[in-house]
């Protein structure tokens, strides 16, 4: 970039590297309250809510990691459950099935998933849809796999939490979605409701934040709470209407310049 200045840049006093300074110090601020942007107790109580005495709930959380979601579900019921989960990583994998949890390797955005049509009460999605790019794919498959009347539970970074406005504001990257990042997705509350339900395979039922940097845990959940559109991670309770068909569909009834993925009839 010839036009910039190297000593803007590169100068111990320059803006960029005050910004660095107070950018760390913030982050600093933030050290300890980073597992309430996972959002479990809101996730968890929603799958609770989808659980019955007479017959065991069938739950799949995709990109489950160590299990945490699923097991923290088991742990708070007695109604049946039976645990499933998608993960990549073999020693996720083996703590998984340490904790009763049936997991499958597959890859979200090219693979289907290997179960029955309308075969699962709750599909969860934790963290994992802000690293992939064919949404269109694994909404499809959820909607697939899900029964009429089954949730879909959602948590993803928030880019309007309420540090990302003011750092584009101030003409920098949103935290939650870095150039040298792992997210190639970034989500808002209306972005994310009006994607999920467009078609009608999906209609929202609730929405709620969790975490709130950089303040301390008691006031992050404060805040989260009275002000779910700036927290830090924001959560979706989405319900599988009865529209025949899958959500994939949304995708072959519209040209966009962007070559997702339509499965591999399609290729």
């Amino acid at each position: 970039m010839t036009w910039m200045n190297s000593s803007v840049v590169s100068g111990s006093s320059s803006p960029m590297s005050i910004f660095d300074n107070v950018y760390r110090f913030f982050q600093n601020l933030k050290s300890g309250t980073e597992h309430l942007c996972y959002g479990r107790p809101i996730l968890r109580k929603w799958a609770l809510s989808a659980t019955r005495p007479a017959c065991s709930t069938r739950i799949l959380d995709l990109g489950c990691g160590l299990g945490d979601d699923l097991a923290g579900i088991a742990a708070s019921t007695a109604n049946p459950v039976e645990l499933l989960g998608v993960e990549g990583w073999t020693p996720y994998r083996e703590t998984c099935a340490s904790k009763g949890i049936t997991t499958v390797d597959l890859d979200i955005e090219r693979d289907a998933l290997p179960f029955a049509d309308a075969s699962f009460d709750v599909v969860m999605a934790n963290q994992v849809l802000e690293h992939a790019k064919d949404l269109f794919w694994i909404l499809g498959e959820v909607s697939r796999v899900l029964k009429p009347g089954g949730l879909f539970l959602v948590g993803v970074p928030n880019m309007a939490t309420w540090h990302d406005r003011l750092l584009l504001v101030l003409g920098h990257q949103p935290s939650s979605n870095k150039v040298l990042g792992p997210h190639v997705r970034g989500f808002t509350i209306p972005g994310f409701s009006r994607f999920a339900t467009t078609d009608g395979h999906f209609t929202l039922e609730a929405i709620d934040g969790s975490g709130f940097y950089p303040f301390p845990e008691g006031l992050a959940k404060l805040l989260a709470r009275i002000f779910p559109s700036l927290a830090t991670g924001i959560f979706f309770r989405l319900r599988r209407t009865s529209q025949p068909g899958c959500f994939l569909e949304v995708l072959k009834a519209r040209r966009f310049e962007t070559s997702y993925y339509r499965g591999p009839s399609a290729t």
